[in-house]
């Protein structure tokens, strides 16, 4: 029977140093203690296999991540109905399914070229297909693309609940509900509500972190290369987990340990296959960039010309004046994590993290989805779940900060305001 590793070595399984007491836990833990759930790939302490009935139904961490699931998108559709009269008439499914959500179900319906009647179809590349592609799978069964987009986020968010529930417990026990609590409790946890690609992403991405961190690296290349194919940040997940690979004891330096990597290769054909078929569409192997940059102002600038761009925006449009605020706010908190991952040395989660504060900070004309882009920082999440256990004062203190606006982006968003 395999044990869980004492914290020492679950430490270097992920190639990072255990910190200090006297450090900040919120990144990674200061300790990684033995996990009484496991990890999504299933529980080292019993054998393989089917099991009956499902984990998720018996272990008691899992069963706790599936309520706070369960009641926070039954208060969401509460607070939906009621950020409603006076601010829109809109049907409840089309208040979920805004902007992106109509972008994915156009691809589903009618591929890239898009709809007859479509205006902007030139930035349909911008969307990888992964989205779209499942959606167009439910078709024969769920004929309504707007359900099809809810109902992907909310199967997909329920694995997000459990995945990392157990991805959190294997930092440190206990840390489960704490770091699902505050995922979906963020101020941008909308997203995981409505019809958009961040649950599904989540749910391929967390696993694919907790089966590296076992050192199972061909199943974390498999789930990493189906989240690129739904997110463009699945290649910053693949490059973190690659860092992992070449620093953990259960990876290159395990023995044989070098006949895993070119799985690690895996994930980036999506995304040349991606660029191929925009190629053959278009002509332009950077069609996503190009797209990106005419639509959504997305070209290399200096980083404080994103900042002051940002804040010149702030006042054009009052609506979005708040939305621009989170989005520098956001800015900082991305740039200040990046910045303590590098100094604890977690070599694999700044591999992560590295490439998206490049991506918003340096490589946009103006802090944009940001926020939204909070929700698959995965290091912030287990940290938070951590920070739970150690020092609940600062974990409800978070909340206490973060709720209030996340109630605020729920009503805005669900009546035709964007948030992130």
């Amino acid at each position: 029977m395999e044990r869980t590793p004492p914290p020492d070595q679950a430490a270097a399984a992920d190639g990072t140093d255990t910190p200090s007491r006297g450090s900040l836990a919120t990144t990674q833990a200061e300790e990684q203690a033995p996990s009484a759930s496991g990890d999504l790939a299933g529980d080292p302490g019993r054998p393989a296999g089917r099991r009956w009935p499902p984990r998720f139904l018996t272990d008691a961490a899992d069963l706790r991540a599936l309520l706070i699931w369960l009641v926070s998108h039954i208060g969401f559709v509460i607070y939906t109905y009621l950020a409603g009269p006076g601010r829109t008439t809109d049907p409840f499914l089309q208040r979920l399914t805004r902007w992106d959500a109509e972008n994915f179900i156009a691809i589903a319906q009618y591929g890239y070229d898009g709809p007859p009647d479509m205006t902007d179809v030139e930035k349909l590349p911008a969307f990888f297909p992964g989205m779209a592609l499942l959606i167009k799978i439910l078709s024969p069964v769920v004929h309504d693309g707007r359900l099809a987009t809810v109902l992907i986020s909310l199967v997909a968010s329920a694995v997000v609940a459990v995945a990392l529930s157990r991805l959190a417990e294997s930092y440190r026990e206990g840390a489960g509900k704490f770091a699902v609590a505050a995922l979906f409790l963020s101020p941008f946890a909308a997203f995981l509500y409505a019809g958009y690609s961040e649950s599904l992403f989540l749910a391929l991405a967390i696993p694919a972190w907790a089966l590296a961190r076992k050192g199972r690296w061909e199943d974390a290349a498999i789930c990493a290369t189906l989240a690129v194919t739904v997110r463009i940040s699945g290649l910053f997940l693949a490059f973190g987990i690659l860092v992992m690979y070449l620093v953990a004891a259960n990876g290159r330096k395990a023995p044989g340990g070098w006949r895993k990597a070119p799985w690690l290769l895996l994930p980036g054909v999506p995304a040349v296959a991606y660029s191929l078929y925009q190629w053959l569409r278009t002509g332009d192997w950077l069609a996503y960039n190009t797209v990106q940059d005419r639509y959504w102002g997305r070209h290399a600038v200096w980083p404080w010309d994103a900042l002051l761009n940002t804040l010149g925006m702030s006042d054009d449009v009052p609506t979005l004046t708040v939305s621009y605020y989170e989005e520098i706010a956001a800015a900082a908190l991305l740039l200040l994590i990046t910045l303590y991952l590098a100094v604890r040395r977690r070599w694999p989660d700044l591999a992560y993290m590295t490439p998206q504060a490049l991506s918003f900070l340096t490589l946009s004309s103006f802090y944009m989805s940001v926020g939204r882009a909070s929700l698959t920082w995965i290091p912030l999440w287990i940290a938070l779940g951590v920070v739970g256990v150690r020092r609940p004062w600062v974990w409800y203190t978070a909340m206490g900060i973060m709720v209030p606006v996340m109630a605020i982006n729920v009503g805005n968003f669900t009546t035709g305001a964007w948030i992130g």
